[in-house]
């Protein structure tokens, strides 16, 4: 049995396995969460397919590109409330739907437990795929499923992190006039094991099941925004500044190894269209952010941009520049610092209750917690004026 031994050069997207002709790589988890190959050499013919497909084995031509850029806003004020940004994943995804083709995302399982690639075919499913979820998506037999839908004639959306793209670009082996490829600026994955363990603390503090979460509410608007979890007795928001497992992920101590060097970001993009939350937009575009959620598009491929000319008259959209828009987004081309307790994080996160993890890591000091009360009780003054004197 073959297993990978050095694992910051694997981002566990999952094409080795979805290309292997005998079946002999089977994706499994480690003490962390993630998911790596482990390959069964008596069944192994040796054929390459499984190297020639990994991101991480081709990284050619560097990311140096400066594409069109564009802020966004989809007009539908319902689906961007519901939406993590701007809402243009919607907008392009209901023109795929609408013309009998088939969207694939990231949607939670049914315990809210993990997060996995589904295949849509209904404007009616659409919520599955809406908002963000902040840990690794497993992918399954996903390549496999798209390659039949592309050559059975359909068109395919696929929305997933750059490494995800780029390893279901390597495994079809051509390229698909029929596929449309739209990657996620990524922070970095954090562990699925962490967020199970998050699900579990909740589970048992509230004595209920979770049915409902939402990484990025817009409860109070986008900045901050917040967590929100629910379920028959759970009635939980917090911001984005207090919920303990995002300050565990934005700290970047819970993130797969190959996240602080990821080949994806590097390297020329095989996305057709590069979509993010267009963090910075006050200093760019200021009359343009409401509080409600803006998106940046970035066009990576003609047909990108001729997809996105499809759906502009649905949305607000102002083209911006982009070196300008990019500063608030250094994610798109840089890889996140390997913190010095990462690896302490984790034989902690398999040792200690959730709230002593919570403690030790991320507990924020009498100092701190005094400077964001005196932030609240301003702008909540703020507000009070703005609504009382307008």
């Amino acid at each position: 049995m073959i297993i990978i031994t050095d694992k910051a050069k694997c981002c566990g997207c999952s094409a080795c396995a979805n290309i292997c002709p005998k079946q002999c790589i089977l994706m499994y988890k480690d003490e962390e969460g993630f998911l790596y190959p482990r390959v069964n050499e008596d069944s192994c013919i040796d054929c390459g397919l499984c190297e020639r497909s990994c991101p991480f084995n081709n990284t050619d031509k560097l990311r140096a590109n400066k594409p069109e850029s564009y802020a966004v806003k989809i007009k539908d004020e319902k689906i961007r409330e519901n939406s993590s940004s701007g809402g243009i994943f919607s907008a392009l995804a209901d023109r795929v739907l609408s013309e009998n083709g088939l969207v694939y995302g990231a949607a939670f399982t049914e315990d809210k437990k993990s997060v996995c690639h589904i295949r849509i075919s209904s404007k009616e499913e659409m919520s599955l795929l809406r908002t963000s979820k902040y840990l690794q998506s497993e992918m399954n037999d996903t390549y496999k499923k798209i390659k039949l839908d592309l050559d059975s004639g359909k068109t395919v959306l696929f929305s997933g992190v750059p490494c995800q793209v780029n390893g279901l670009k390597l495994f079809l082996r051509k390229e698909y006039e029929n596929l449309i490829c739209a990657e996620v600026i990524c922070h970095g994955v954090p562990s699925p094991a962490l967020w199970k363990i998050y699900v579990d603390h909740l589970q048992q503090k509230y004595n209920a099941k979770i049915k409902e979460v939402n990484f990025r509410s817009k409860k109070y608007g986008c900045n901050p925004y917040g967590v929100n979890v629910e379920g028959e007795n759970i009635k939980q928001y917090k911001s984005v500044n207090d919920d303990p497992y995002m300050k565990m992920f934005l700290r970047n101590y819970c993130l797969r190894p190959s996240c602080y060097e990821c080949n994806a970001k590097k390297q020329e993009t095989m996305a057709d269209l590069t979509i993010a939350d267009f963090w910075g937009i006050n200093n760019i575009v200021p009359d343009f952010n409401d509080n409600t959620g803006a998106s940046l598009v970035l066009i990576q491929s003609e047909k990108g941009k001729s997809f996105f000319d499809e759906v502009k008259d649905e949305t607000y959209y102002e083209m911006v520049n982009f070196d300008k828009a990019i500063e608030g987004n250094p994610s798109y081309s840089k890889s996140v610092k390997r913190p010095p307790e990462r690896d302490s994080f984790f034989d902690d996160m398999n040792s200690l209750t959730f709230d002593e993890l919570s403690k030790k890591y991320v507990s924020d000091s009498i100092k701190t917690k005094l400077k964001r009360a005196v932030k609240k009780s301003f702008a909540w003054k703020l507000v009070r004026k703005i609504v009382y004197h307008r």
